[in-house]
């Protein structure tokens, strides 16, 4: 299995801190975001990763360079119009070629063990996709995602409004006590998304989204996996998380 690390953008509810960074290279404890990540990729036995990047992509390849160090291959594919999550990975669609991918945004923070669950899991049935989620954040701010008894997803729906959600209570789609699943945002796909990808019309934001594409796959009965992400994640979103990080909290296993 291959890996896409997409990290173009320039995370501008950092402020200051991304006028001459790109946001995944912020560091947390000592090292960058995504130095976080390709470790937990490498530990996981991924050895063969793609980084997308965009504004000052400099940064990030004068950085990382060819891998090696962190006993990666490792190459670059730059973005050179950003439109929306939809599109993200498409630049580095030819080095994914016919192989399967795992695919995270370079601002996620997990423990490297996930990367590990992420392969079984995807390996343990025919899927087109993996798709992680975890409970107890706010769906109207993500996507929400119900799934069958085997775990894979029936159903997602991009930022439900307060509204949807009681729609969705009243039809019992939401039950009092069952967890409310928001979208992790690191997955498995084989390369067939390039093919949804490709049809995504702009969403009401102007902006492709991926998750169109991924109800896309549901709907023509594709089979995507759900897997729980156990422990520690983080969305480094704001400032207020990246301080909250360097105080030692949001670590917990």
């Amino acid at each position: 299995m291959k890996a896409v690390i997409l990290a173009a953008g320039k995370g501008t509810r950092m402020k200051e801190l991304t006028h001459e960074l790109p946001k995944p290279m912020l560091k947390v404890r000592g090292k960058p975001i995504l130095e976080h990540i390709l470790e937990g990729l490498a530990a996981a036995g991924i050895r063969q990763c793609c980084m997308v990047t965009g504004w000052r992509a400099e940064a990030i390849e004068s950085h990382f360079g060819d891998g090696s160090r962190w006993g990666v291959q490792l190459g670059y594919a730059r973005q050179t119009v950003q439109d929306g999550t939809g599109k993200a990975a498409d630049p580095a669609r030819g080095f994914v070629g016919a192989d399967p991918f795992l695919l995270t945004y370079g601002d996620i923070l997990v423990r490297p063990e996930t990367y590990q669950q992420m392969v079984r899991r995807f390996d343990q049935g025919e899927f087109a996709g993996l798709l992680t989620v975890t409970p107890g954040e706010d769906v109207t701010q993500g996507a929400i995602n119900f799934f069958d008894r085997d775990f894979c997803l029936t159903r997602l729906i991009e930022k439900p409004s307060s509204a949807q959600l009681e729609e969705l209570r009243a039809q019992g789609w939401l039950k009092a006590g069952d967890p409310v699943w928001y979208n992790a945002g690191i997955y498995v796909f084989r390369p067939m998304l390039f093919e949804y990808t490709a049809r995504l019309q702009r969403s009401p934001r102007g902006e492709f989204e991926l998750t169109d594409a991924i109800v896309a796959m549901v709907d023509a009965r594709h089979r995507i996996a759900g897997l729980e992400i156990a422990g520690r994640w983080v969305d480094v979103r704001d400032p207020a998380v990246l301080s909250a990080l360097e105080r030692g909290e949001g670590e917990g296993e």
